[in-house]
């Protein structure tokens, strides 16, 4: 029941009536938990991610690097279990997360650092996380340091935005106006999410980073590495997909263009199973797009990415990344496999 009092304080802050809030389902008690087999693999999987949590309170992905961005992913999905930073068995790592995270909050708006790897992806998966925490935070003092980095997290995307509406590795200013699409997707999901818990967004901003979306969509509906080019790729397409869906786009042209696409590329026309060298990071965004249609393809997807998943989990919990690191792997599988527990507003339908 903290959750659906969280979300009537989302009601309050951000203006919305309580009556049309409940009616969306924001207010309504989250649907039932996974079946058996998929409960104890999520619990074995957090309970591993636990395990690699740093006594500073971070997770970090291969090399070290990624130490913002594993934090908050991490972060999530012990949010998405349903524990919060107060109450619930993963309170204690969440409370580190945040405590961490706050501590990573430059005065420039910066959640992170500039030496930590593609700094632009910590910051937006912060904003995710932080903005949850935002949501369900009692304490009127540590809403009030959430409020204030978060309200500098947004202003410092607006500072970073590139000439063209997206966003690069790092700030347009260090990268020479440079900009790539998935690190745009994560700032969308970050934005969206901040304004879900009331922090004042700027439309502009918003309606900037869909016009970059959308002129870097090619006829085919795929999306683009960059702007200046780089082919269309499926992995950024399914997450801009994702990021135009958290934006309120879902039946334009544009977006008929992208779901067509991932339908010949991702999946049904393609198994699930097929290899990928970003398979995680593109079924973690394409996960929340089927979840939102809902439907039968929901759950014909949902049965075969479960055993999928469980079918490729370690002994003792977690999953393995090659490129990014097991923190990276069993952080957003965990998310996927919790999609329905509707938790977390920035995934709810």
């Amino acid at each position: 029941m903290f959750r659906a009092a969280a979300n009537l304080r989302y009601a309050v802050t951000c203006c919305i009536p309580v009556g049309l809030l409940l009616f969306l389902g924001m207010g309504r008690i989250p649907a039932a938990p996974p079946d058996q087999r998929t409960q104890d693999a999520i619990q074995q999987s957090l309970d591993y991610l636990v395990s690699l949590q740093k006594r500073q309170g971070y997770w970090e992905a291969n090399k070290g690097q990624y130490r913002v961005a594993m934090t908050a992913l991490a972060g999530t999905a012990m949010l998405a279990e349903g524990s919060t930073a107060t109450s619930g068995r993963y309170s204690k790592p969440i409370r580190l997360a945040v405590d961490y995270l706050l501590s990573m909050s430059r005065p420039n708006g910066l959640i992170g650092y500039r030496e930590d790897f593609h700094y632009t992806y910590g910051h937006g998966y912060s904003m995710v996380f932080l903005s949850q925490v935002f949501g369900e935070e009692e304490d009127e003092k540590r809403r009030e340091e959430l409020r204030e980095v978060l309200s500098r997290a947004v202003q410092f995307c607006a500072d970073a935005q590139t000439s063209r509406g997206g966003w690069g590795y790092v700030s347009a200013a260090e990268g020479n106006d440079f900009d790539e699409g998935s690190t745009c997707i994560t700032q969308v999901q970050g934005l969206r999410a901040c304004r879900n818990a009331g922090i004042p967004v700027s439309r502009e901003i918003i309606d900037r980073a869909k016009k970059y979306i959308e002129e870097c969509t090619t006829s085919e509906g795929g999306v683009q590495y960059s702007i200046r080019g780089g082919g269309a790729r499926a992995p950024i397409t399914a997450a801009a997909l994702a990021a135009m869906f958290n934006a309120g786009e879902y039946d334009t042209d544009v977006t008929k263009r992208m779901r067509e696409y991932c339908r010949q590329r991702i999946w049904p026309e393609r198994d699930l199973a097929a290899a990928d060298g970003f398979w995680h990071y593109m079924h973690f965004y394409f996960a929340q797009v089927v979840y939102r249609t809902g439907g039968d393809d929901w759950n014909k997807y949902r049965g075969e990415l479960h055993e999928k998943l469980l079918r490729e989990m370690q002994q003792g919990g977690g999953w393995q990344d090659l490129q990014v690191g097991t923190v990276y792997a069993t952080a957003v599988n965990c998310i996927m496999l919790q999609l329905d527990r509707g938790f977390l507003p920035i995934y709810q339908r």
